[in-house]
C-alpha cells in the first residue's frame, strides 16, 4: 500500500476515532484502526467491539492496500508533521511516514486481525434531522449512568411508537431527563432501544460537524448511524428499561416559576461552599424568593437567593446542586417552571415554552 494524503484531512479523521478506539489493551488490535485504501474509496476504521466509526479519506491512492495502524501513535505524528504526508506499507508489518525531512517507521498489525464489522439483522430504517438528534442527546446524556450497577441505566433509551412522537430519556436513578421530537419513518410496531452513553457523547460529536438528516438503522442487537458517508454502529444495551412514566409526577400542586440563568448561576455560588461529594444545597421557598444555603465543617457556609413567581405556602427541600445545574445548562428557555410536592417527593422542572421536554430529580435529605 501507498497513498499521499494531506495533514488536515487525516489529523480530523483521526480525531473522530480515539475516544473510540480501545485504550486498556486487552487487545492489542482494537488500539489501531484499520486503513483500507483503495482506487474507488478509501475508509478508516475504528472499534471498542461495542461501537465502530467507519469515516471516508479523501487520499491519493499510489499501491491499494489494508493495514492496521496504532491510532494514538499516528494521531501525535500527523498532529507534529507539516504538509502532504507518504504512506507506504512494508510486510503488513510496518508503515513508512515521510512529511518534508520528517520521517518514521511504525509498527502495525495486518488487516486480518481487525474485528470484522457486524451484520444487522431486523433492519428498520428512519430519517432524523441531525439537529434533531443531536439536541436530544444534548437534552439526555447527562442523566444517564455512567457505571451503574442497573447496566440498562448506562444508556439513553429511545422509544419509538407507530403514529406518535419518538421519546428519548436518561436516568440514572436520582434525575430523569425525557423529550420528545417527531421523527420521519414508518416503524411496524413499538420499538425500545438503549444506546450506550459512550456511543451517544461520541455520536453528537460527530453531529456537530455534520448539516444533513441522519439514517438511523435499527438492527436487533446494533443501531446505525449513517451521515452521509461516515457511518456510526453501535451494540445496543440489553435488558428492560425502568417505566419512565411512573417516575414523572403527574399532579404537582406547588409550582415555581424562575429566570434559568439567574438561579443557575446563584447554584454555582452557593455550591462552592458545598460538601465535595454530596454538592449537597438548601433550599427555601418562600413568597417570591428561593434562598439557597450550604454548608461544610471544614470549610464554611454559603447564602444567596434569587427572585420567583410563586405565591404558595414555604417549603423547603435539600438537592445536589451539579444536578439541578446540569438540567437548568440542558435547557435553553429564558425562564423554567418547578413543579413540588412535598420536601422528599420527586420535583418536575420543565421549560416555560417547551412541554415536549421535562426533568425529574430527587430530592436529597438534609
Amino acid at each position: 500500500m501507498k497513498i499521499i494524503v494531506s495533514k488536515d484531512e487525516i489529523l480530523a479523521k483521526l480525531s473522530n476515532i480515539q475516544n473510540i478506539v480501545e485504550k486498556r489493551n486487552t487487545m492489542p488490535v482494537l488500539s489501531h484502526f484499520l486503513l483500507d485504501a483503495g482506487k474507488n474509496g478509501s475508509f478508516i476504521t475504528a472499534t471498542d467491539l461495542d461501537t465502530a466509526l467507519r469515516e471516508p479519506l479523501q487520499i491519493k491512492v499510489e499501491k491499494e492496500g489494508k493495514i492496521c495502524i496504532p491510532a494514538r501513535k499516528m494521531f501525535e505524528i500527523v498532529r507534529e508533521v507539516e504538509g502532504d504526508i507518504v504512506c507506504e506499507s512494508v510486510d503488513e508489518q510496518w508503515l513508512k511516514l515521510k512529511a518534508g525531512a520528517s520521517s518514521f517507521r511504525l509498527a502495525c498489525l495486518p488487516p486480518k486481525e481487525f474485528p470484522a464489522w457486524p451484520g444487522m439483522e431486523d433492519m428498520e430504517e428512519l430519517q432524523v434531522p441531525s439537529k434533531v438528534l443531536a439536541e436530544v442527546i444534548e437534552k439526555t446524556v447527562y442523566a444517564a449512568g455512567e457505571s451503574d450497577t442497573r447496566y440498562t441505566l448506562n444508556g439513553l433509551l429511545f422509544h419509538f411508537i407507530p403514529g406518535a412522537k419518538a421519546t428519548v430519556v436518561g436516568t440514572d436513578g436520582h434525575r430523569l431527563a425525557l423529550v420528545k421530537r417527531d421523527i420521519d419513518g414508518a416503524i411496524k410496531e413499538e420499538r425500545k432501544v438503549i444506546v450506550p452513553r459512550k456511543a451517544a457523547t461520541e455520536l453528537r460529536k460527530l453531529l456537530e460537524k455534520s448539516g444533513e438528516s441522519v439514517r438511523m438503522t435499527l438492527g436487533k442487537n446494533h443501531v446505525l448511524f449513517g451521515l452521509g458517508e461516515i457511518q456510526f454502529l453501535t451494540r445496543l444495551i440489553e435488558g428492560t428499561y425502568p417505566n419512565y412514566d411512573q417516575v414523572i409526577p403527574p399532579a404537582n400542586e406547588k409550582k415555581v416559576t424562575v429566570e434559568r440563568e439567574s438561579f443557575a448561576k446563584t447554584l454555582r455560588r452557593v455550591a462552592i461552599m458545598s460538601r465535595e461529594r454530596s454538592n449537597a444545597v438548601k433550599v427555601d421557598l418562600t413568597g417570591g424568593l428561593i434562598s439557597i444555603t450550604s454548608s461544610n465543617p471544614d470549610l464554611g457556609e454559603a447564602r444567596d437567593e434569587v427572585a420567583v413567581d410563586y405565591t404558595g405556602e414555604e417549603v423547603s427541600l435539600g438537592f445536589n446542586a451539579k444536578y439541578l445545574i446540569d438540567i437548568l445548562d440542558a435547557m435553553a428557555a429564558e425562564k423554567v417552571v418547578l413543579e413540588l410536592q412535598a420536601p422528599l417527593s420527586p420535583v418536575l422542572i420543565r421549560e416555560e415554552t417547551d412541554v415536549d421536554y421535562r426533568c425529574v430529580i430527587m430530592p436529597m435529605r438534609i
